[in-house]
């Protein structure tokens, strides 16, 4: 193994986490290196590239679940088997990460998510919240982040308009909301007709030409509906490629190494020193020392790469000790309702990753909890992202799945049809967790990590709940033939279709009870920073990003006070 020199800080994946680290790091004048183990890519890499197979169906932008995957289990009693497909998580790789294929909803957390445990137990009573659910404060509040989330959606450019329900804003959106089209519209209408109050989905999918705060000069929204997998050609998407990331880089001070892959943080106990990585092409293996080590890489890979690495303590269902692998959270998407017309069509092969419209209504602690069997809410919406020709064969339940009347119902319906979705919150359960699996390893002998997870009946309750909401608008509208699943089946790691994981490496202001203070910095090992989604104690209703990208800013800010004054930052 190769020992390089020396480094003052070194970043573990080149993400949003990591580019928005990279930026503000190397704009104060640090050194960094930046480790991503995929390749590099610029927005030319996607002209005209619209393939479908490419990056939809054979998951080009994806991490290579043959040489590394995750394993899953519904509960302790069963043998976890590995992913082999991907159905509910699309793990980015090469530089831009996830933030390269994402569809851009960029919504903000609710005051009520930031403290959770105070406000539910304030309002309901201590009662309401059961022992098995391991629901925390995230040890910062909504006024404290805002800021972050300001600062985050400036220099993103994110498209949107105010709304009354959710926390106060010291400054507008950016740039103003998406285009409506006739299916969003019917939703409008709809939703206002039974009291409710509609507002376009928040975009990073830019609707109207921008230029940020740091110079970055971007191109609005083509509406060409490739944006969930694809990387954008017009780099209207906003993505770290075509935003933070070249700012890094025109300060001379980030040395980005593609192609490599971290396996494991080296550590005296106390506190790391340093990464070990393998050059993905040739098989050579580096040790990178380092003042700080800086885990911005995906929920799954942050949390493995501490439990490989033995720092910090794994988290144990069965004494409830242990904070690595704990509050591990998905999100409830079940409980939408498919609206079938026979007289109506639309040009749903338009669309955008992020064009939508929602209510809030049913959000957050936004209507009484009091009598009902679960907290937190949903977002219930319509979304136009572009029905791609390969992958959208919409047809009504009972029809047969090949055949003569196969074919004219999918000529039918091909564009007379949407829905009316509910995503839903996600809370942590006792019996949910990740840890390392004691069978599978990858291509370095590293063992896999296992996801332990099912949904629980508060997201039983949830769905139930919420289909009804779903339905409701749906017969507003106005459809010939409706469907609404109104049961939320078992978890199928293949089959489902959300993408949002969060936990593992949660934040807080406990070390009992976190793995990581506010500023994202571990109580175990201080000049460890865990930055991403692995820091949510819960998982909200709402897309992870914008939170995930206020929470990067806040943490820069807390490395930059750890170079200049090194040890706990609170």
């Amino acid at each position: 193994m190769k020992k390089l020199p020396k480094v003052p800080v070194v970043i573990v994946g080149m993400g949003w986490a990591g580019g928005i680290i990279a930026s503000e790091l190397t704009k104060a004048g640090v050194e960094v290196v930046g480790l991503e183990r995929g390749k590099d890519r610029q927005t030319k890499d996607y002209m005209m590239g619209h393939d479908e197979l490419r990056y939809q169906h054979r998951a080009e932008l994806m991490q290579d679940l043959s040489k590394e995957t995750i394993t899953h289990r519904n509960n302790e009693k069963m043998k976890a088997l590995p992913m082999r497909s991907y159905g509910t998580f699309i793990v980015g790789d090469g530089v831009g990460g996830a933030g390269s294929h994402w569809n851009g909803q960029t919504y903000r957390f609710l005051p009520y998510d930031f403290e959770i445990k105070s406000l539910t137990e304030k309002k309901y009573g201590k009662n309401k919240i059961k022992p098995e659910y391991l629901l925390q404060d995230w040890g910062l509040t909504y006024d404290e982040m805002e800021p972050y989330y300001d600062t985050f959606e400036k220099m993103a450019g994110i498209s949107g308009e105010t709304v009354e329900l959710y926390g106060k804003r010291s400054n507008p959106y950016p740039t103003g909301p998406m285009l409506k089209t006739p299916v969003l519209e019917e939703f409008e209408e709809a939703t206002k007709n039974l009291g409710y109050s509609p507002y376009m989905i928040p975009s990073a999918n830019l609707s109207e030409a921008y230029e940020n705060p740091d110079g970055i000069k971007r191109s609005a929204c083509q509406y060409c509906a490739y944006c969930e997998n694809f990387g954008c050609e017009y780099g209207a998407k906003s993505d770290p490629v075509v935003t933070v990331i070249p700012v890094a880089k025109q300060t001379g001070n980030l040395d980005l190494r593609t192609h490599s892959n971290v396996i494991r943080v080296l550590n005296d106990g106390k506190k790391a020193t340093g990464v070990v990585y393998a050059d993905t092409i040739t098989g050579e293996e580096f040790e990178q020392p380092a003042d700080i080590v800086v885990l911005t890489s995906y929920v799954f890979n942050n949390v493995r790469l501490l439990l490989n690495s033995k720092i910090g303590t794994p988290y144990n269902p069965k004494t409830g000790k242990g904070t690595i692998g704990k509050n591990y959270a998905y999100q409830v998407s079940a409980g939408e309702s498919t609206l079938f017309f026979d007289d109506k069509e639309y040009n749903l092969y338009g669309g955008a990753g992020a064009l939508g419209i929602e209510i809030p209504d049913y959000t957050g602690d936004n209507f009484d909890h009091k009598d009902l069997n679960f907290l937190h809410g949903a977002g219930i919406r319509t979304t136009q992202y572009g029905d791609r020709p390969i992958a959208n064969n919409p047809i009504p339940s009972g029809t047969p799945s090949w055949g003569a009347d196969f074919k004219k119902q999918s000529i039918k319906y091909a564009n007379s049809t949407f829905k009316v979705k509910s995503q839903g919150a996600s809370l942590p359960h006792k019996d949910n967790y990740l840890d390392l699996d004691p069978t599978y390893k990858d291509e370095y002998g590293m063992p896999l990590l296992r996801m332990t997870y099912d949904y629980t009946e508060q997201d039983k309750e949830l769905v139930k709940y919420m289909s009804k909401i779903t339905k409701k608008i749906a017969e507003e509208i106005g459809a010939d033939h409706i469907e609404t699943q109104e049961e939320q089946a078992p978890f199928n790691v293949n089959k489902d279709t959300n993408t949002h994981n969060t936990g593992g490496v949660i934040m807080g202001a406990d070390p009992e009870t976190s793995a990581v203070n506010t500023y994202l910095q571990m109580w175990d090992a201080d000049n460890v920073f865990v930055i991403g989604a692995s820091a949510f104690p819960h998982n909200s209703c709402f897309n992870p990003t914008g939170t995930l990208g206020a929470l990067s800013y806040r943490a820069s800010e807390g490395i930059l006070k750890y170079i200049d004054k090194p040890g706990s930052l609170v």
